[in-house]
């Protein structure tokens, strides 16, 4: 066959059922994938699944996990920012040389968090939720606290975990006099807690994982009307609950810290930067300039685990150079606001 042949031939197909096929096989194709990534309701609106181990560490008698230095392990990924909340809170107590940290990596060949080397036997996380509880069929997430006394999962909801850390282990820790959830601000830090892990913390997520058009606009409306309300509320209050840092903070500093990086183009939350919002930006660097908290930062892993291994949303694998993060050094000159 001649070259003028197998040309011809080549442009037999036109470009437009070519494009109408392409785009059927890849959109069934990316309906299954974010099926298994990201359950939705009939709407199309992602919705997370509950954590499933929720016991808790406590002196009370008769408690299984009572508090004690060495005994428990944090498994953690750098790019989650459910995990990255107990880091924070670990940093801040002191708690460095009380509560050691594994960290795993996801496997986009996998779909799963895997260890770099052999860890309890295992060599992912999956196996290490078999070990805790045979037959197990839930997700298996980050954060994991672990009990090395009786080999199996404390808890896996970063929410309580955080609370454990703040509380549990004072004796311990090398800044027990901080409390991030005196009890003074409970309801305050909750109510704040509620709607921002909705709107925000779960909120950029339900954006990305978004399979409609109307899901996704419900969500994003949602997303921004609560960064509007929060960056009002910081006109005149340093953090979220008064002069000091509380929970309500570090979990909303994860996703804030975030959100430039990945949220605003990957997940299609670019409607603002936070770093262009009048106090949000500077409320970040607050966070992020308070003592240990700069070094649970990990920006390659952060652009890794989003770029790298969410295949759906970004089928390229290709991971974006920036941002240079020197801006985030920049004094945020909060110090005053609030202050009598």
């Amino acid at each position: 066959m001649t070259d003028t042949k197998i040309k011809k031939k080549g442009k037999s197909l036109p470009p437009k059922l070519i494009i109408g096929l392409g785009k059927f096989v890849w959109t069934t194709l990316w309906h299954i994938m974010m099926s298994r990534l990201a359950p939705r309701n009939q709407s199309g609106e992602y919705i997370r699944p509950d954590s499933q181990f929720r016991n808790v560490v406590s002196s009370a008698e008769g408690n299984i996990y009572q508090p004690a230095a060495g005994r428990y392990k944090l498994y953690v990924g750098l790019g989650c920012p459910w995990a990255h909340r107990t880091l924070v809170v670990r940093a801040l107590k002191g708690l460095e040389d009380v509560i050691s940290v594994t960290t795993v990596e996801p496997s986009a060949e996998s779909g799963g968090w895997v260890f770099t080397s052999e860890d309890e036997g295992c060599q992912t996380l999956a196996e290490l939720y078999q070990l805790a509880q045979p037959g197990y069929t839930g997700r298996s997430t980050v954060p994991v606290l672990w009990d090395k006394q009786t080999k199996t999962i404390v808890n896996n909801e970063s929410a309580e975990i955080i609370v454990i850390l703040n509380s549990e282990f004072n004796e311990f820790a090398t800044n027990p006099i901080l409390n991030l959830y005196p009890t003074e601000l409970k309801e305050k830090i909750d109510w704040w807690n509620q709607k921002i892990y909705t709107s925000v913390n779960n909120g950029v997520y339900r954006c990305g994982f978004a399979q409609t058009q109307e899901a996704y606009n419900k969500v994003c409306d949602e997303l921004f009307a609560t960064l509007d309300e929060i960056d009002t509320a910081l006109n005149t209050s340093r953090y979220l609950c008064g002069n000091n840092v509380t929970l309500a903070d570090v979990r909303l500093f994860t996703t804030l810290f975030r959100f430039d990086i990945v949220y605003y183009g990957l997940f299609k939350c670019n409607r603002h930067r936070i770093q262009d919002y009048p106090n949000l930006g500077a409320y970040l660097r607050d966070l992020y300039q308070l003592p240990s908290v700069a070094g649970t930062c990990d920006l390659e892993s952060v652009k890794q685990d989003y770029y790298g291994n969410l295949f759906p949303l970004n089928p390229g694998g290709i991971v974006p150079s920036g941002p240079d993060m020197a801006f985030m050094l920049k004094p945020h000159q909060r110090e005053t606001i609030g202050v009598r």
